[in-house]
């Protein structure tokens, strides 16, 4: 039997211990380009979600991207074709108008309301702003984000959010 010493067998034993644990406790490449985010599928699925991520983040950027209108140019004729018909059709000849401001044909505007605004101006101080009907909504386009549709006595109004610019206008609803 052969005398072994134990610093000799200490040694052997280190290293052993490095020859089988050395690949466990080394990074290789693909380590180092998965980042700890694990090996084959889970690495797949992990870049697949961060894709889907990103491109969801990419798409409600561009849905909140202000796009610059030009003044005058947002409505086409074909929209203001359908959406005067709906005015006509629901509101002309006095129909839900008080009848001093019917037989005035000037579109249900109260008096001292005669059209001060315009395109490239802001909504003036004191004009009353309604809604646009949902059935005219639908007619036209889904306003750009930052703006958004009003009515103003007998006009359908595009107005910036930001400043209340009236950026177009279909005006003469009901012939006012």
């Amino acid at each position: 039997m052969t005398y072994f010493s134990s610093k000799t067998r200490l040694v052997t034993l280190a290293i052993a211990t490095l020859l089988l644990a050395g690949p466990a406790l080394s990074k290789g490449k693909d380590d180092d380009d998965n980042h700890g985010k694990g090996n084959g599928k889970h690495a797949q699925k992990f870049e697949e979600k961060e894709q889907k991520r990103e491109s969801k983040e990419q798409d409600k950027a561009a849905k909140r991207e202000r796009k610059e209108i030009q003044p005058g140019s947002y409505f086409n004729d074909q929209q203001r074709t359908v959406v005067r018909q709906y005015y006509v059709q629901n509101y002309s000849n006095g129909k839900k108008c008080p009848p001093g401001l019917a037989k005035k044909n000037n579109g249900c505007m109260p008096p001292g309301q005669t059209r001060n605004w315009a395109v490239g101006q802001p909504i003036p101080r004191g004009v009353t702003i309604y809604s646009v009907p949902q059935p005219v909504i639908v007619q036209l386009p889904p306003a750009p984000y930052g703006y958004r549709y009003a009515r103003i006595g007998g006009d359908i109004v595009l107005v910036q959010q930001q400043n209340n610019l009236i950026v177009d206008i279909i005006q003469g609803l009901l012939g006012g």
